[in-house]
């Protein structure tokens, strides 16, 4: 079982950090290749419709997440789209992007808040601590995300994240 998901916002930096079952390496992968992201990447009840990866630095990663789940009322068929730029990789050890919310051909979109992501990968008694810090322009684009529900996404993707490396595992 994984440990639960740590957050502390302060300024304009969100630090969520969390305990996965898994090594630097195999948690790096699910980062890294698109045959795990499309397994667990967003929240509960949405899905990876899109996910095209070109892993390395100036490389993009575009996706797009729609909402399967009847149950999400409003949000059933949703579809939110994504695009991360790679700044740096240093293999099992740390990704940093810079992940801004898109539309379908991959342009930015205009007056959502970018995010500098660096993801850490520390292991630790054969298991892996993952900090991602993410850091916004200002506190008030970092609160915009904040009551967009950063947060609670986050956690429920990184639960997903769990349960997905458990189940490679068996």
């Amino acid at each position: 079982m994984t440990s639960q998901m740590k957050s502390k916002a302060e300024g304009n930096v969100l630090v969520l950090e969390r305990e996965f079952n898994a090594s630097k390496s195999v948690l790096f992968k699910a980062f890294s290749e698109e045959e795990h992201l499309k397994k667990w990447w967003g929240p509960r009840g949405w899905m990876l419709t899109l996910c095209d990866l070109d892993f390395r630095v100036n490389g993009v990663w575009h996706y797009c997440m729609k909402c399967v789940d009847e149950e999400q009322g409003e949000f059933f068929g949703f579809e939110s789209w994504g695009k991360g730029v790679y700044q740096e990789i240093i293999e099992d050890e740390k990704i940093v992007y810079i992940d801004y919310f898109s539309d379908a051909e991959g342009n930015e979109a205009e007056g959502m808040p970018s995010t500098l992501c660096t993801l850490l990968f520390e292991e630790i008694d054969g298991k892996t601590k993952l900090i991602s810090t993410s850091e916004y322009a200002s506190p008030e684009a970092l609160n915009s995300v904040l009551e967009m529900g950063v947060e609670d996404g986050m956690k429920e993707t990184w639960d997903r994240l769990g349960e997905y490396l458990d189940s490679i595992k068996k």
